[in-house]
């Protein structure tokens, strides 16, 4: 399965990377997520910013967190996937690269959405226990 199934009618969140760790740690709070790609425009992919990030710049700094920008924690470097990756792909990347977001664009590099571990796992729980039931059903008619 492709991860074009993944991101039907999912939204993917975006902030600024000139806004603030607190305005930050407010809209993954009310979004239920975990990362927001930093985009100044809502296509263009200038970095992801996670928890993981929030949680990494806090030593030495808790009482400036707030002040912090998200440029100052951002992460640059962006791993992306196209939609027909196929969700066992994006398993693989994440794992190996140990990242838990992928933005996901389209053949000119513009955001389409986002997958997270659990987008993919979710999946892949789901692709088992059909094939689990499946095997159970064969099993059962060949009695």
């Amino acid at each position: 399965m492709k991860i074009q199934s993944l991101i039907t009618n999912k939204p993917v969140h975006t902030i600024s990377a000139h806004e603030s760790v607190k305005y930050l740690v407010d809209l993954l709070s009310s979004f239920h997520v975990g990362a927001l790609v930093v985009s100044s425009n809502g296509r263009t992919i200038d970095g992801i910013v996670s928890e993981r990030d929030v949680v990494r710049s806090m030593p030495g700094k808790f009482d400036s967190l707030g002040d912090l920008c998200v440029r100052e924690i951002m992460t640059k470097k962006v791993h992306t996937c196209t939609p027909d990756l196929t969700v066992s792909e994006a398993m693989t990347m994440m794992t190996n690269l140990r990242i838990r977001h992928v933005p996901v664009v389209d053949s000119k590099g513009d955001l389409l959405s986002i997958v997270s571990v659990g987008d993919v796992v979710k999946h892949h729980l789901n692709e088992i226990s059909l094939e689990n039931q499946a095997l159970k059903d064969y099993v059962s008619s060949a009695q």
